[in-house]
């Protein structure tokens, strides 16, 4: 299709233009006489809007912070990321967190070894809540060989460019003045288990059953390997491999007594490697070839559990992990009980390919925002497929949860055989007005109308700036209606998707830029008639000036 897209971004909401499929103009050339044609008319119409009272006045001027206690479930604001969200701030004592700013950032990073940094904005919830765990790992951390820092990026914009820094809160760690993200959960226990871990010996000796006992009791999640030494290739091999897989603590033995504990034969030729975790899939045996690639594939494919079941805590294993795809089982908690153990039969395939993810419908923390998020409707139990964040393309499973379907389903998900998911309203039943109402279902036949030019508005309805667009927009289409060749559309975004639906480009939110952004790139050339009382004499127009004006604003 020879449609272009061309995309308006306004704060939360965002136009679209679709251009109809002609040969008969360039639209990239219109009539300069036509650019420049008196449009006072339009602008007595935007002056007027401005001063009549409006529902939505106020709402333009919130920050829009609802965002996050509308309903709508934001992947990235779950898995710790925050664009524009402003909070109240507790007092924390944050003595021993470092403040680095342009003027002592180099020398500070320069002198000490290991240093971790918090790029942060004030007015981000997800830095504020941040905080308190940050400052307690930094005064846990004291003494050891490393510095807890913090930038504010708004304040340090030139930092802030250098080190690429597009979300917040950001955390980077610096080894000898070379950094790498933070990949941790932002808790204290997770920050000072991860920094203890980069300073420390990457791999820890048990020698004693008291010590395996104890660790038995504090870890989720280890790795042991029963080695026949502390020392030489085979330690080595282990040690490398604990550097590529982070979140994992790596232990190794010679003591046969130890190893009986984490369930490995004592006569069991060696090496020999264990992965244990606190899940349904307790124990994993490695039994590839003993090198740090095999062993860090095998401990990065086992390590999440068969199945995640979806909580704040988990979001970010789930949403920033390095498997993007995910299936999700979507069911209640009494379901949940007949079609689990199928879900995590098949989960048992696919390891190290697809996140497996359960998602209790009636958990009222998460339950219902997730659902209206991913488009899933009524009581489950139902299994989607969703490409992650990146992409974001959701496939759903027809028919009954068992491990044959849903190992079938995956299968065709990984190898592109599904056909997309999208969220749609139902069709209106009546569309007569100037503004067309665009559902999922029916935005082929509106908007990819190829012998059409279309202005497409894509809104939240709890959005305060797209509300205050909403009489301009509105102004917009009535001026427009006798245009053929336009139409003037809107669709709510956070109920209806479509795949055409990407990209930006920059205008002022006034009837007469519309207009003008619509007049140099439509494809289809059209002119506007101007109202009988703008084309009218100043000198005869008095009487007939002051009734448009009325009308006007009855119209408003």
């Amino acid at each position: 299709m020879a449609t272009r897209t061309l995309i308006l971004s306004l704060a939360f909401t965002a136009l679209l233009l679709f251009h109809a499929v002609t040969d008969a103009v360039d639209p990239k050339k219109p009539p300069e006489e036509d650019l420049d044609e008196d449009l006072s008319f339009l602008e007595e119409d935007e002056s007027a809007a401005k001063h009549a009272p409006s529902d939505h006045d106020d709402a333009f001027e919130e920050d829009d912070e609802d965002l996050e206690g509308m309903g709508d479930f934001d992947p990235e604001a779950y898995a710790g990321h925050d664009h524009d969200h402003h909070h109240s701030v507790p007092e924390i004592d944050e003595t021993d967190v470092v403040v680095l700013t342009e003027k002592n950032f180099s020398g500070f990073i320069e002198k000490n070894r290991h240093v971790l940094v918090e790029f942060y904005a004030p007015w981000c919830g997800h830095c504020q809540a941040l905080a308190p765990e940050y400052a307690a790992a930094a005064t846990a951390l004291k003494g050891e060989e490393v510095s807890l820092a913090k930038v504010d990026a708004s304040e340090e914009g030139e930092l802030a460019q250098k080190y690429e820094i597009q979300g917040f809160p950001t955390v980077l760690f610096f080894i000898d003045g070379v950094h790498k993200p933070y990949p941790g959960q932002r808790n204290k226990e997770a920050i000072v288990t991860w920094i203890k871990k980069k300073i420390g010996p990457s791999i820890i000796n048990i020698t004693t059953t008291e010590d395996a006992e104890k660790i038995l009791t504090a870890e989720n999640k280890l790795v042991l390997g029963f080695l026949d030494s502390l020392v030489g290739p085979d330690s080595q091999e282990l040690s490398a491999a604990s550097k590529l897989e982070e979140d994992v603590t790596f232990y190794q033995t010679t003591s046969s007594d130890v190893a009986q504990l984490f369930h490995i034969d004592a006569k069991a030729k060696r090496p020999l490697l264990v992965l244990l975790k606190r899940e349904t899939e307790k124990i994993n045996f490695f039994d590839g070839k003993f090198d740090r690639a095999e062993i860090a594939d095998f401990v990065f494919s086992n390590k999440l559990p068969l199945v995640t079941t979806f909580t704040r805590e988990s979001a970010p294993l789930i949403f920033e992990n390095p498997i993007k795809n995910q299936l999700l089982l979507f069911a209640s908690s009494k379901d949940s009980e007949k079609v689990l153990p199928s879900f995590e039969e098949a989960a048992k395939i696919f390891k190290g390919k697809l996140i497996f993810v359960y998602v209790e419908l009636d958990n009222e923390d998460v339950g219902k925002p997730v659902s209206e998020y991913f488009g899933v409707t009524g009581e489950g139990p139902k299994v989607l497929a969703y490409t992650g964040n990146d992409d974001a393309k959701k496939y759903i499973l027809d028919g009954e949860v068992t491990t044959d379907t849903v190992k079938a389903f995956a299968q065709n998900f990984l190898v592109d055989k599904l056909k997309p998911f999208y969220k749609s309203d139902p069709i209106p039943e009546t569309n007569d007005g100037d503004v067309k109402i665009v559902v999922g279902n029916n935005f082929d036949e509106i908007v990819l109308d190829e012998s059409k030019d279309v202005l497409l508005e894509i809104y939240a309805p709890w959005c305060g700036h797209c509300q205050a667009l909403e009489p301009t927009y509105n102004k917009l289409a009535k001026h427009l209606r006798g245009i053929e060749s336009l139409v003037i559309a809107k669709m709510d975004g956070t109920t209806n998707e479509h795949p055409r639906a990407k990209i930006t480009v920059d205008t002022d939110r006034t009837v007469v830029a519309f207009y003008k952004f619509l007049k140099k790139n439509a494809a289809i050339p059209f002119k506007l008639q101007k109202p009988a009382s703008a084309a009218q004499s100043e000198g005869t127009a008095a009487a007939s000036e002051s009734s448009a004006k009325e009308d006007l604003k009855d119209e408003l």
